[in-house]
């Protein structure tokens, strides 16, 4: 009973008193999670320096609260930043492949659209009236007046040619010129042409072909004369539409007259009108066209339009943008296409942001994982980050998967903090497997998954739960529910002196405690409220747990929790499955004889122990050499094996339990049975802490309680597992009745002593131990075993 713990060093309770609040309503709401400074100093210290690859990697376990910790932060620092600029994508008037991308003032990409869309609205209404006018009509008159004229004047020199040569000419199409030979004033036939002969027909011929020649020069003058009228005319459109198009153009040239890529496309744009004034006169219901074939043969103004890429006009801040589903598109944007009469077809206009383009000026955050598992978009995130340019291009694209034609858009510069949000793992990985990131990431926020229990941050969690339970409209927790939560909290992560940091567990465990609380009509959620929440829970993962205890009762899992055995020992194993941890014994057995010093690990030799089992074991050879055998061979072969076992095992938790299993073999000295033992050793014999203490104590008292509940039962631990002692009400109040005892050990002579009632026994000056010590017997055991292997070899040999 000296190393038998006291029912105070098992549970470390919250003193309700310590809270003056009567409900959480009371308490201020946090605006970040306690306990992590040093996380929000590294966010603040990466979205603050203007270096490049200061980029960030936000890390701790899930539910911990990274993402909200994070986004709050950033959207509290974005409200001191300047809006990022507008951006829009214009047609290239000179190469429509390659859309042209315009930065502008925030908050003025929408006027500049306004401003275009109106210019063209209103060129639809001018340009038919410019036309249609008289002045218009008179210069055209004119022009074509004067055509006219010096037309008549080549037909009026060609007819009295015609006289000149003998010859009727007829010209009724202007274009096209007959002509006929005369004589005598008569114009002759084609049989009495015919019936001429001799030197009158030569002479007929050759005033025929001197007219021809005359003929085609002018008509090559008229045909001059034709292309002049139309390049008139041309000439007159263009000064018409320009004299309409200019002065609205300057307006908007004056409005921007501050950026020079807006002039260059606004004189692209001028130049396109004027070119293309006649679309501005066509009208569709006019066309002589079937109706159902109108729109496609309706001049599009689509080309005009002004794609407004990103518009901050709506913000007040910098952006913060979360991308749930970083696939490679939506971080880079995308080209749409659309189906017309059989085929794609694409245009500046299709042309679609990403996340990185939303968020260029801010601040991105991704979730590591979700983006590690789309193909390309890492990759393509940090093409980004090292060329500080967002180039649009399909991955089909990309890597020449299809061979049609798309879109080149011209890149967007970016200026950009990218916060990636996981578990350590990953950042780990990355590091150690990526060079690229550690130096685009070069700064790392770890999240903390726990803080110290004093008071200060006990007041601290009160308003943290109260915060969570304000967020989430749950009902307020009296000050004996906050306690209540504070010492699961410390359970969870089995420590007396510190809780846990993991905020999705505690608003878990909050949303099932107001659920029953409601449901019992309170109107704030009280101790038993949350009993009957972590009640709930234990009940909805445990049936595997309640199984393996069913088979324990029936006893096809064999374990002894009566009498002294032996060479055999009850273990506590740790079992976890899914979100659920608790623990069961386990039977271990020990066999000594004569052998060469070796301990055989059955486990091992059978492929089931891991490497950390295996570890464990071989410990247990070096103690046994170094502690009873220094001056003479360790002629001893033990095996040791976890009875029933049927699957791996690893750990090295239950060293010390194998220790004593293979001591009590070699001393012949029974084990107490309703004692289990948990524990890692060293050589030197010291007693190591080991995890999910709470559970493997809980699971040995359960099954002791189901086979007798007025039995006495105890369990050894490492002395340096009481500070992680967090164990149920039932255990409590068992040791509290001496029924159940934890005994907390140092060393392993402390622990067999327990096991055996025999004092361990400590050597004198002289290297002996006191007659019948355990640790006497088994010196006497492994000298009989010596002596033995020695006269077993002295008769081989003879």
């Amino acid at each position: 009973m000296a190393y038998s713990l006291e029912p105070s060093q098992l549970y470390h309770s919250c003193d309700s008193a310590l809270f003056t609040f009567k409900t959480t309503d009371e308490l201020e709401l946090l605006q970040h999670p306690i306990g992590q400074e040093n996380a929000l100093k590294a966010v603040d210290f990466g979205t603050s320096i203007e270096q490049d690859g200061y980029n960030l990697f936000a890390m701790g376990p899930s539910g911990s609260g990274k993402h909200s910790t994070v986004m709050s932060f950033l959207e509290a620092k974005a409200k001191n930043r300047e809006l990022p600029s507008d951006w829009c994508y214009v047609n290239n008037f000179k190469n429509a492949q390659k859309p042209i991308a315009i930065q502008l003032k925030p908050a003025t990409a929408i006027l500049f659209k306004d401003d275009i869309d109106e210019l063209i609205e209103l060129l639809k209404s001018i340009l038919p009236a410019v036309f249609e006018g008289n002045n218009y009509h008179n210069e055209r008159e004119i022009i074509n007046k004067r055509f006219m004229d010096a037309q008549a004047d080549i037909f009026e020199y060609l007819q009295e040619e015609a006289k000149k040569h003998n010859v009727a000419m007829n010209a009724s199409s202007r274009t096209y010129v007959t002509f006929v030979p005369i004589v005598d004033g008569k114009i002759l036939s084609a049989q009495e042409f015919k019936a001429i002969e001799g030197k009158e027909k030569e002479e007929i011929n050759k005033n025929m072909s001197a007219f021809e020649l005359i003929v085609k020069e002018k008509l090559r003058k008229v045909s001059e004369l034709s292309k002049n009228l139309q390049k008139e005319f041309k000439a007159l459109d263009t000064k018409v539409t320009q004299e309409a198009v200019e002065p609205l153009m300057d307006d908007i040239r004056k409005k921007y007259a501050d950026s020079q890529k807006i002039t260059e496309y606004l004189n692209d744009l001028q130049e396109d009108l004027i070119h293309h004034a006649q679309d501005f006169l066509v009208k569709p219901d006019d066309a002589s066209v079937p109706p159902f074939m109108r729109e496609f043969y309706a001049p599009s103004f689509a080309r005009y339009k002004i794609n407004l890429f990103i518009s901050h006009d709506k913000q007040t801040a910098a952006p913060v943008i979360y991308e749930d589903n970083p696939i490679h598109q939506n971080l880079i944007g995308k080209i749409e296409h659309l189906s017309h009469m059989g085929t794609l077809i694409t245009d500046f206009s299709m042309i679609k942001p990403g996340a990185l383009h939303r968020a260029n000026g801010g601040y991105l955050v991704l979730d590591a994982r979700k983006l590690l598992m789309q193909p390309f978009a890492y990759e393509e995130l940090k093409r980004v980050l090292r060329s500080k340019e967002i180039r649009i291009e399909s991955i089909a694209q990309q890597y020449s998967l299809i061979s049609t034609s798309s879109l080149e858009p011209e890149p967007i510069p970016v200026d950009i903090k990218v916060v990636l949000i996981g578990e350590r793992m990953f950042y780990y990985l990355l590091y150690h497997y990526d060079p690229d990131f550690k130096e685009l990431f070069k700064v790392n926020a770890d999240f903390e998954d726990e803080m110290p229990r004093n008071e200060e941050n006990i007041q601290l969690y009160a308003k943290m739960i109260g915060t969570i339970a304000k967020n989430h409209s749950l009902l307020p927790l009296t000050p004996e529910a906050v306690a209540r939560v504070i010492e699961q909290s410390s359970r969870i992560i089995s420590h007396t002196s510190k809780f846990s940091a993991h905020l999705g567990t505690l608003a878990d465990l909050l949303k099932e405690a107001d659920f029953y609380s409601k449901k019992s009509a309170h109107t704030s959620i009280d101790k038993k409220d949350v009993e009957e929440a972590l009640h709930s829970q234990e009940q909805r993962i445990n049936r595997i747990q309640m199984k393996l205890y069913e088979q324990i009762d029936e006893g096809t899992i064999m374990i002894n929790l009566e009498g002294d055995i032996v060479g055999q020992i009850n273990a506590l194993s740790y079992i976890s499955i899914g979100s659920h941890h608790f623990g069961i014994p386990s039977r271990i057995t020990a066999r000594s004889r004569v052998g060469k010093g070796e301990i055989i690990d059955i486990e091992r030799e059978a492929e089931l122990g891991g490497p950390l089992h295996s570890k464990g074991v071989m410990i247990l050879s070096s103690y046994l050499g170094s502690r009873y055998a220094s001056d003479m061979p360790l002629s001893l072969s033990a095996s040791l094996v976890f009875e029933q076992s049927y699957g791996k095992i690893d750990g090295d938790s239950a060293s010390s339990t194998e220790l004593y299993a293979i001591l009590s073999s070699l001393s012949e000295l029974p084990i107490k049975q309703n004692i289990a033992v948990t524990g890692s050793v060293n050589q030197y014999g010291e007693v190591q802490p080991i995890g999910g203490v709470n559970e493997k104590i809980e699971g040995f008292f359960d099954i002791c309680m189901r086979h007798d509940a007025q039995a006495s039962y105890g369990v050894i631990i490492p002395h340096a597992n009481i500070k992680h002692l967090m164990l149920k009400q039932e255990v409590l109040e068992a040791s509290k009745k001496r029924q159940f005892h934890i005994y907390a050990i140092h060393s392993v002579d402390e622990g067999i002593s327990i096991l055996t009632g025999v004092d361990a026994g400590k050597e004198d000056k002289k290297g002996n131990f006191p007659p019948d010590s355990v640790n006497a017997k088994v010196v006497a055991r492994l000298k009989a075993l010596s002596k033995s292997s020695k006269k077993f070899q002295s008769s081989k040999k003879a």
